[in-house]
């Protein structure tokens, strides 16, 4: 059996660390979530993280600045950016620096599902 991709999500918001492992995992994705960029880089699943659900604006590192460091220390992951805040050149930036998409919340789980099987080539 093939194993399941695993999506790490990346949010200050706990009703969203608590929905989207609910929602992804009906999909057949291993979902882990992290309150900070920074506890996700200390986990031990940096490795094996097939994609990366990132909020943009966080408390301590942003998710930009997370994009900024995978780079830095060569981890490729592809990135699904969700933010709140409708900032076009932030926007554009995170999708420059190789981002595979940035939505804005209140995305809808279509757009999501969209954007993490693009990220991953999962059918």
């Amino acid at each position: 059996m093939a194993r399941s991709l695993l999506i790490s999500v990346v949010d200050d918001d706990v009703s969203v660390r608590e929905a989207l492992p609910d929602f992804l995992s009906t999909f057949g994705f291993t979902v882990r979530s992290f309150a900070s960029a920074q506890e996700f880089l200390e986990s031990a699943l940096v490795d094996s993280t097939d994609c990366l659900v990132l909020d943009i604006a966080m408390p301590g590192m942003t998710g930009p600045e997370l994009q900024s460091e995978l780079k830095r220390i060569r981890k490729e992951i592809p990135i699904v950016f969700i933010t709140a805040h409708a900032d076009e050149a932030t926007r554009l930036n995170v999708l420059e620096q190789g981002a595979v998409a940035c939505l804005l919340k209140p995305f809808s789980e279509v757009e999501l599902l969209d954007a993490i099987r693009r990220a991953t080539d999962a059918e």
